[in-house]
Order: C-alpha cells, then sequence, then structure tokens
C-alpha cells in the first residue's frame, strides 16, 4: 500500500473557490472518481473527484476552506500499490471536476465567447427558422424530460424550451430566436443530440442568434464522470442562422426560481409527484436532499400539508378532512350532511388529531403483511388465574398480556429483525427490548412502553402496565413513556373479535393484535378435546422481513405460549 496525496484537479476558469460539503472522512473506503467535496463560486457549485481508490487516511482541508487546482485535499492508502509510504504514485488518469448546479439566487456571473460565424445570417426581417440542440457538452442521445412550449406559442431569445437529462447533467436547452412557435418536433421521451431539430419558429425580425446551454445540475455521485465543457462551437442549421453555445458552467438564468437540486433528486420527486418548487431544502446553499422530498410526501400524506395545485382544485377543508394527497387523488367529498338529517359536530380530541396523521402516514408508507395464526393457551390461563390467587394479598392482578409481552421478547430474541427499524438502506438491529402496549382511555389510544422487559419478571411487568395503564386515562403519561419500543401488542381480548389488521407503529417493523380468546374444539390425534384457543395477527413491514420469517415467528409464539416452559430455553 502506498499513500497518496489526493489534489484538485483542473476545475477550469475557477480561483479560490469556497469548500461547503465534506463527503468523506477519515477511515471512509473510496473508489477512483468517488467525490470528495464539494466546492462553490459565484458560478456554479461542483464536486471534486478522487484520482485514487483506497482508504482515506488524513484530511487536509475543511468547510469554509478556499482551494484551488493543486491543492491538497486529503491522504489515501491506495489500494493495489505496491510502493513504500512516501514514494511516488503512478500518475492517474485525467479527472476533471463537473459542475453540478448552480442556485438560482447566484444567476448573475457570465463567460463572456465570440459567436462563431456560419454561411449566412438569420434574415433580418424574420422567417421560418429550425431551432436545434447547440453544443451540450460530451453529451449524446440525452433524454428529453420536460417540454415547455406548443405549437403557437410566442417565445424569447434564450427562452427555456426543453429539458433534457443523461446520466451525469439535467440542462434546459433555450431557443436561438425570438418568434412564434409553428411546430414543435419533439416530445417527452425523446432521445436528442446536438444538431436534433426541437421546433420551427417563424422568428421576429432582428432576433438574437445567441444559445445557451447550461447545466443545471450533476448528482453528486456521478459529479466526476464527464468533463464539462468550457468551449464554445458552432451549430448550422439549414437556413444557415448562427447559434452559438456558450460555457456550460453558468448558473441557470433562464429561471429564476428554478429548485437547487440534483437530477437524480429531480427524478425522485417526478416519480413521486412532488413539485420540487414547494419543497425547502436543508442543504447547503438551500439544496434540496432527498431527506426533504420524503419529509415533504409524509406531511402531505399526514394531511398538514397540501401542494399548491391540490389547495387550487379541492375544496376548502379537504385537507383537515383528510383529503390530502398527491395529484391524481380525488378530493375527499364534501358533503352537506345537514341536508339528511339533524347532526352534531364534535372536535376531534388532541390525542386523536395526533394519532390520525401518524396512523395515515404508518398504513400509507409502510408495506403491511398480516398473519393469523391461533395459541393454545389453555395451560397459560389455568396457571395465570392460580397465579392471582396466590398472590391476591400483593394488589398485583396479572393478565394474559403480561404473559404475552413475556413471550414476545423470547420470540424477538430468536428472530432479531423483528427487533429492528429500517434507517435508510441499512436496519438497526436493537441490543435493548423495550415493548409497547396499546392503552385504551377517554381521549383515544395511546401506548405506553415497558422497558427493558427482558430483564424482567411477569409480576414486576404486570405491576409496570397497570401504572402505566392508570397514567395513560389520567392524562399523565410523559413523552419518555411513550417512546423508544422495539415492538407493540394491540390487544382487544377485553372486548371480543376475532382476528384484525393491526397498523406498524413507526418506526417499528411489526406489531402483535391479540383478539379474545375463545375455547374451540381442537382434534388431538384421537378426538376432538376442548380447548383455549387466542387468535393471533402478526402485522410486518415487507421491506425488512419476509413471508417465512413471520410465519416463523408466529408458530414460534404460539408455542411459547401454549408451553411457556419455553421461555427458559
Amino acid at each position: 500500500m502506498a499513500l497518496v496525496e489526493v489534489k484538485v484537479p483542473d476545475i477550469g476558469d475557477f480561483k479560490d473557490v469556497e469548500i461547503i460539503e465534506l463527503l468523506v472522512k477519515p477511515g471512509d473506503t473510496v473508489k477512483a472518481e468517488q467525490s470528495l467535496v464539494t466546492v462553490e463560486s459565484d458560478k456554479a457549485s461542483m464536486e471534486i473527484p478522487s484520482s485514487h481508490a483506497g482508504v482515506v487516511k488524513e484530511l487536509k482541508v475543511k468547510l469554509g476552506d478556499k482551494i484551488n487546482e493543486g491543492t491538497p485535499l486529503l491522504v489515501i492508502e491506495a489500494a493495489g500499490a505496491g510502493a513504500a509510504p512516501g514514494a511516488a504514485a503512478p500518475a492517474p488518469a485525467p479527472v476533471r471536476a463537473e459542475p453540478v448546479e448552480a442556485p438560482a439566487s447566484q444567476a448573475a456571473a457570465s463567460t463572456s465567447t465570440s459567436p462563431v460565424r456560419t454561411e449566412s445570417a438569420a434574415p433580418a426581417s424574420g422567417g421560418v427558422v429550425d431551432v436545434v440542440i447547440p453544443d451540450i457538452g460530451d453529451f449524446d442521445e440525452v433524454s428529453v424530460i420536460e417540454v415547455f412550449i406548443k405549437p403557437g406559442d410566442t417565445i424569447k431569445a434564450e427562452q427555456s424550451l426543453i429539458t433534457v437529462e443523461s446520466d451525469k447533467a439535467s440542462m434546459e436547452i433555450p431557443s436561438s430566436h425570438a418568434g412564434v412557435v409553428k411546430d414543435l418536433k419533439v416530445k417527452v421521451g425523446d432521445k436528442v443530440k446536438k444538431g436534433s431539430l426541437i421546433a420551427t419558429v417563424q422568428a421576429a425580425a432582428g432576433a438574437v442568434n445567441t444559445v445557451r446551454a447550461e447545466p443545471v445540475e450533476a448528482p453528486a455521485s456521478k459529479a466526476a464522470a464527464t468533463p464539462a465543457s468550457t468551449s464554445t462551437s458552432s451549430v448550422r442549421t439549414e437556413g444557415g442562422a448562427v447559434q452559438t453555445a456558450l460555457p456550460a458552467h453558468e448558473p441557470a438564468v433562464l429561471q429564476s426560481n428554478l429548485p437547487h437540486a440534483s437530477p437524480s433528486i429531480r427524478k425522485f420527486a417526478r416519480e413521486l409527484g412532488v413539485p420540487l418548487d414547494e419543497v425547502k431544502g436543508s442543504g447547503p446553499k438551500g439544496r434540496i436532499t432527498q431527506d426533504d422530498v420524503q419529509a415533504f410526501v409524509k406531511t402531505v400524506l399526514s394531511g398538514a400539508q397540501q401542494t399548491k395545485a391540490q389547495a387550487a382544485k379541492a375544496p376548502a377543508g379537504g385537507a383537515a378532512s383528510g383529503g390530502a394527497g398527491f395529484p391524481g387523488l380525488l378530493p375527499w367529498p364534501q358533503v352537506d350532511f345537514t341536508k339528511f338529517g339533524p347532526v352534531e359536530r364534535r372536535d376531534l380530541s388532541r390525542i386523536k388529531k395526533i394519532s390520525g396523521a401518524n396512523l395515515h402516514r404508518n398504513w400509507v408508507m409502510i408495506p403491511h403483511v398480516t398473519n393469523h395464526d391461533d395459541a393454545d393457551i389453555t395451560d397459560l390461563e389455568a396457571f395465570r388465574v392460580q397465579l392471582n390467587k396466590e398472590n391476591e394479598k400483593s394488589g398485583v392482578k396479572v393478565t394474559m398480556l403480561a404473559f404475552l409481552i413475556k413471550a414476545c421478547v423470547a420470540a424477538l430474541k430468536k428472530f432479531p429483525e423483528f427487533n429492528a427499524s429500517l434507517d435508510g438502506e441499512q436496519l438497526v438491529l436493537k441490543q435493548y427490548v423495550h415493548i409497547g402496549f396499546a392503552a385504551d382511555t377517554p381521549n383515544g389510544l395511546m401506548v405506553p412502553v415497558i422497558r427493558d422487559a427482558d430483564k424482567k419478571g411477569i409480576l414486576q411487568i404486570s405491576k409496570e402496565m397497570s401504572e402505566l395503564a392508570g397514567k395513560a386515562r389520567d392524562g399523565k403519561l410523559g413523552p419518555a413513556e411513550m417512546t423508544g419500543g422495539c415492538f407493540s401488542i394491540s390487544s382487544l381480548g377485553g372486548i371480543g373479535g376475532t382476528y384484525f389488521t393491526p397498523i406498524i407503529n413507526a418506526p417499528e417493523v411489526a406489531i402483535l393484535g391479540v383478539c379474545k380468546s375463545a375455547t374451540r374444539p381442537v382434534w388431538d390425534g384421537k378426538a376432538f378435546q376442548p380447548r383455549l384457543m387466542l387468535p393471533l395477527s402478526l402485522s410486518w413491514d415487507h421491506r425488512v422481513i419476509d413471508g417465512a420469517s413471520a410465519a416463523r415467528f408466529n408458530t414460534y409464539l404460539a408455542q411459547i405460549l401454549a408451553d411457556f416452559r419455553r421461555v427458559l430455553l
């Protein structure tokens, strides 16, 4: 292994640019051309890629530093190098930093170029001209993702006509002429390249024949893949008009309110139907991140927010009534119920407002699957009754829910993926076992949490359950007593029912629903015997758990409840 100093490569006409993001830290393993830092000038943001693969040993820069070509960024223990530490490293392949995006607030600077003249100029008195794709750098066969015009539209010179996107950048293609659109030659999804015909335009007299092809942004993961073009070149149309492509790293000047986000984030937002111009960015310089888009989705689905399109279309009160959603969903029906008879209006309780929004989010965001099974609790119920008689003087009443909590502890230890939470693309496996149980109160459903249930016995769990349930009914539960749960149990045993689908309590990945036990005839191999059977309904997150694991969990849980001695194993 050799220690290699990674320096800032040729970044074009940029000097003393400021570091606004550090994308790696000592100990990280990086690949060649992986982005290391993000820098920003008054003209553009760009990510600086690594010239080598290996392990980061030392960072030479920090946030706010000003850097130039040749500035040392970090020291890497290069993978696959055989030279001794400090020896000269093999010359890396040329790496260029590619502009990522420029926020609209910085759309001021531009780079001057000399126009390149073709055989003839555009007619001074106007005429039908072809508007084509200018030189857009080292991009070929890019996809049209947006079309901003239609036949009959009056457009200005440099007005955006379409947006194209490759795997490296998004850019808007402006018009070389002012005039009226006669015919549109492209549609969303078409592949275009330099010289492809966009539209024919009835040019206005004295139209300016200058074209700016400006990348709007490039995703961080691919910022080093292709060099940004800064040279100028001409594109000749059939009419011989001069069309000069300007440098590709200018800020977007055509749309002053362009959201500050990468193409990958734009694509993600389009797939979800999220209007990016309504999302507030939390990244550097207001950049919109994936977390920002996901947070916007959650607030809209919960009814806490509406998009502008929904607010314009939906009747007043649609969001509050549960009609909030994404474009394409029908608005919540607005009905004058008094037309059909007398009514009474009552405000939802504070708890129901909060829990309702959470339940809505969890049901929509989590792919629920529910397994149903039955547990034979004949012997366990007999033991519970006997235990309560023996401990009658202690004042602690043992319920079946206490045994269920202890049984779930054993199942969670045997199947640890159920004692987990999903965090992005990582699974957080918990080394503790906190069990939540649903408590029915006059104000609505609450879920107190029994902490460290794996370290407590049945009597202690029963006592804590009684205390927490009492606090819940009195409205005295603190936030700390309702957070940190790993797994929840929703029991309808005291009410009735057979099976149901409990909604997972995010960020948990499973929940157990329990209904009222009933005596049923069960075949023992020779005859039907009366057995007390407890219905179990296990809902689980299919992103984390598969059907086979869920079936094993439910089966194991039923076995423990049938013979509680298994808890000791």
